[in-house]
């Protein structure tokens, strides 16, 4: 008897809590590129395609990258087209300082893996409706970037809707 009342309780409580998560998420879009062999070459482009449906809430875009020990440098450069469903597409470039002038790496790690979590958009909402494409190029001076395990994009919503 007991048997059968763990069984529908497990299930039911793995439910409510999907649900309670699932009603409260302030992510809109979550994706990762895994590099190959662990070196950035210059034509690896990760494409990120979003869906947007909701035009009025505000957003902030963020970029995660994860990397090794062994990657040469303190910066990352990146290119980022991004197009919008009307084909318009507009391409920034960006730096982003991954440690400190003495090789501390910023944001979190275990052993030899560094994550970092860094703000390409703050605030913005999507004018239009459909998908957007995140076109990512590195635009280090090397055309390998040894040591980058992975790059991933984050819509979420802002605390100000």
């Amino acid at each position: 008897m007991k048997k059968g009342k763990t069984k529908l309780t497990i299930p039911a409580l793995t439910f409510s809590l999907l649900l309670l998560f699932s009603c409260n998420s302030s992510i809109i879009f979550t994706d990762s590129a895994q590099v190959p062999d662990k070196v950035w070459q210059l034509d690896f482009n990760p494409v990120f395609s979003a869906d947007i449906t909701d035009t009025l809430t505000n957003c902030n875009i963020l970029f995660t990258i994860r990397n090794g020990s062994d990657y040469s440098f303190r910066n990352l450069f990146l290119f980022v087209a991004t197009t919008s469903p009307d084909g318009a597409s507009i391409t920034d470039t960006l730096e982003y300082t991954l440690a400190d002038e003495k090789g501390n790496w910023f944001g979190k790690g275990f052993g030899d893996v560094h994550e970092l979590t860094v703000q390409y958009k703050s605030n913005i909402y999507f004018p239009s409706k459909g998908k957007y494409i995140f076109k990512i190029q590195h635009g280090m001076r090397s055309e390998e970037l040894k040591g980058v395990y992975d790059f991933g994009i984050r819509i979420v919503k802002t605390n100000n809707n």
